[in-house]
């Protein structure tokens, strides 16, 4: 199961390794579907010290939201060491995920 950040913990969760971050609401049809591949991948990944799966509902925080100006859902971003050096709009494949997460985990 991925980790659910709030606008309280998200600096702190994001600050050192690789972070993928789903930014979702329950009401969106795409995150529904982005979901279950968030959980699969935050599983697969979970022995991965380096490598946390997260997601961030729009609804409940805002101000992260509005922060990094996340304007459809689902957007995926990949923060590095707090870093935003990734980011990916719509429904994406684990493929993908998983080729963007080694990409900025070597």
């Amino acid at each position: 199961m991925a980790l659910e950040l709030t606008d309280q913990n998200f600096d702190q969760e994001i600050s050192k390794g690789v972070v993928l971050v789903d930014f979702w609401a329950p009401w969106c049809g795409p995150c529904k579907m982005q979901g279950p591949i968030i959980d699969e991948l935050a599983e697969e990944l979970k022995d991965k010290e380096s490598v946390k799966v997260t997601k961030l509902n729009v609804d409940e925080n805002q101000t992260k939201a509005g922060e990094y100006q996340v304007m459809s859902i689902p957007t995926l971003k990949i923060f590095k060491d707090g870093k935003d050096v990734e980011t990916m709009v719509g429904m994406q494949s684990k493929d993908v995920l998983l080729e963007m997460i080694d990409k900025h985990s070597s």
